[in-house]
């Protein structure tokens, strides 16, 4: 057996409990809403559904995002599962809240702008907003859901990846 580094999370070992986090493979999506500035967009992989009746869902801002105060103050706002084929669009709004250029993208009847060819998309309304830590965990109720058939781009150990259904 594989012996396991272990350890009591603080601040002097932030970087361990990160890897340790990391661990876990998620779903990466990219979140959008607008601002008085414009729209804007950020890669999340802390999102989760909560409920199907109603139909909620979660997902966790970080409170030292630049893009943080956007989306604690957007009412309205869209959840995007990326493909295993959208690495790309999840990398441009890693790096930025502006990654929109060469995008297929729509605006729905709240102003959110709607990516294209994404896995599942899910438009929200924020329900509730609870103080977690250095993040934030915002609970919305899913006003319109869409999906299509294709493999999720996946986010593990700092990288992303595909799920081998083979397996």
């Amino acid at each position: 057996m594989t012996q396991m580094q272990q350890f009591v999370p603080d601040a002097a070992n932030a970087r361990d409990l990160r890897d340790a986090f990391g661990r876990f493979a998620t779903g990466v999506t990219v979140i959008t809403a607008m601002t008085d500035d414009g729209p804007i967009g950020m890669t999340v992989n802390s999102f989760s559904s909560v409920s199907l009746d109603p139909a909620l869902v979660l997902w966790c801002p970080a409170k030292s995002s630049g893009r943080y105060d956007h989306f604690i103050n957007a009412k309205h706002f869209a959840v995007h599962v990326m493909g295993a084929d959208q690495a790309h669009i999840a990398m441009g709004f890693a790096k930025s809240g502006a990654a929109f250029d060469g995008l297929d993208v729509a605006v729905n009847a709240y102003g959110v702008p709607l990516l294209g060819g994404c896995l599942a998309r899910f438009e929200c309304e924020t329900q509730d907003i609870h103080d977690a830590g250095d993040h934030s965990i915002v609970v919305a109720r899913v006003r319109a859901a869409a999906f299509r058939e294709g493999d999720a781009l996946i986010f593990c150990q700092g990288g992303f990846g595909q799920f081998d259904k083979d397996v």
